[in-house]
Formats: structure tokens, C-alpha cells, sequence
């Protein structure tokens, strides 16, 4: 499937929110992403719980895909799959690195088509949002639902290497420094300092289209 996008448009179609709660007595922040497609609600749901498709736009995954059950996303999270109410919404935790989120997913009919919101909440780590800000994980998420669209629109799969040297191309930079400056104006809305926010979506530009050392 290639990728053949305007990236500052395709970023400008999500709609990003930052709001600080709190979970157990423990201090979080929430990253809200919400996209329309025009694919029905079945079809948007088939897409992001079979474990066939999943793949096709996101990452390999194993598991017991249901209610209670346990999955893994190859290479990256695994987690409890917390709530699964077809086709409407499902939420799991976000286990990676040690450390536990967790993440919610709702489909809404919206426009002919359907509205998909990701609720991602995390534990505040100061010296992190301070240095990336929403954008860590934000960013990802924007990469994520664009290849939703991708595959919805072709029903094709991404190729994983292709994916790769696009998200360092000049197409891709463009597509991450817009989705990081949304998410930094997100977290601005939410009380951080402009300046802060700004320079922390910087540095998660670097991140994510830096290319690794061999």
C-alpha cells in the first residue's frame, strides 16, 4: 500500500485534547485523538479488533482478543483487554517498559460514517512530559489512525519497511511536525506554558524522524 498522502492536511484531520486527571490518587495525563472516516462502524470496528486486520495498518498481535483476555503487539504493549462492547467501544491497559496505561477506544456513527475517539491516559512522569510533552505518545497515535485510513480506504496492508523509511522522509517529517505542534497547542489549552509545549514538541519531532545509528 503506498502512502500517498498531504501530510499537513492528513495530520490536520485529527482532533487532539489534553486534560490532566487522576487515577488512584495518582496524578495522570489524558491524550484524546478523535478522527472521522467514511467507513461504517462495522467495518472500522472489524479493523481494529480482528486479529487478521490489525496488522494490515498497525502491528502484529497475539492474544485472546475478548473481554478479560491477555493480547501482545509484537515488538511493543501488551495489556488486559478490560472492556469490549461491540461495536461501540473496548479498553485495555498499555503495558510497556515496566510501566501500566491505558487506553480506550469508541466508535460513534458520525457524518454518514464513523468517528473513532483513543482516550490514552498515562501516570504524570514530570522529567518526560516536560521534555516530550502529549506529543510521546500523540504523535504514535496520529501515525496509527492514519494508516487506519489508509487500509480502510484500499483494504490493502502497510508494509512495515515502507512505513519506516516514510515516517523519515520529507513527507513524514512534515506529517509529524504538524501532528507534534497540534498536541503541543492541546497541551497549552490544558494550562502548560506555550513556550515549554512548543520546544517539547520539537524535541518529539527529533524522535520520531531521527534515523538510528547503525
Amino acid at each position: 500500500m503506498s502512502i500517498d498522502i498531504d501530510p499537513v492536511a492528513t495530520a490536520g484531520l485529527v482532533t487532539r485534547e489534553v486534560r490532566s486527571g487522576e487515577r488512584d490518587g495518582t496524578p495522570t495525563k489524558i491524550a484524546v485523538a478523535r478522527r472521522s472516516y467514511t467507513a461504517a462502524r462495522g467495518d472500522v470496528w472489524a479493523a481494529v479488533t480482528d486479529p487478521e486486520r490489525i496488522p494490515r495498518w498497525f502491528m502484529p498481535i497475539s492474544g485472546d482478543l475478548a473481554e478479560g483476555g491477555r493480547y501482545q503487539l509484537e515488538g511493543n504493549a501488551g495489556g488486559t483487554v478490560e472492556r469490549c462492547q461491540a461495536p461501540e467501544a473496548f479498553a485495555v491497559t498499555w503495558e510497556f517498559g515496566g510501566g501500566v496505561s491505558w487506553v480506550t477506544v469508541t466508535l460513534h456513527p458520525f457524518d454518514g460514517g464513523t468517528m473513532l475517539q483513543l482516550v490514552h491516559e498515562s501516570p504524570v512522569e514530570p522529567e518526560f512530559w516536560e521534555q516530550f510533552g502529549p506529543g510521546a505518545v500523540g504523535v504514535g497515535w496520529d501515525m496509527s489512525l492514519m494508516g487506519l485510513g489508509l487500509h480502510l480506504g484500499s483494504g490493502e496492508s502497510m508494509d512495515p519497511a515502507q512505513a519506516e523509511a516514510w515516517s523519515v522522509s520529507a513527507e513524514g517529517k512534515a506529517f509529524v511536525g504538524a501532528a507534534a505542534a497540534g498536541w503541543a497547542e492541546a497541551a497549552v489549552a490544558d494550562g502548560d506554558d506555550a513556550t515549554d509545549a512548543h520546544a517539547a514538541a520539537e524535541r518529539t519531532v527529533a524522535f520520531y524522524t531521527t534515523v538510528p545509528e547503525a
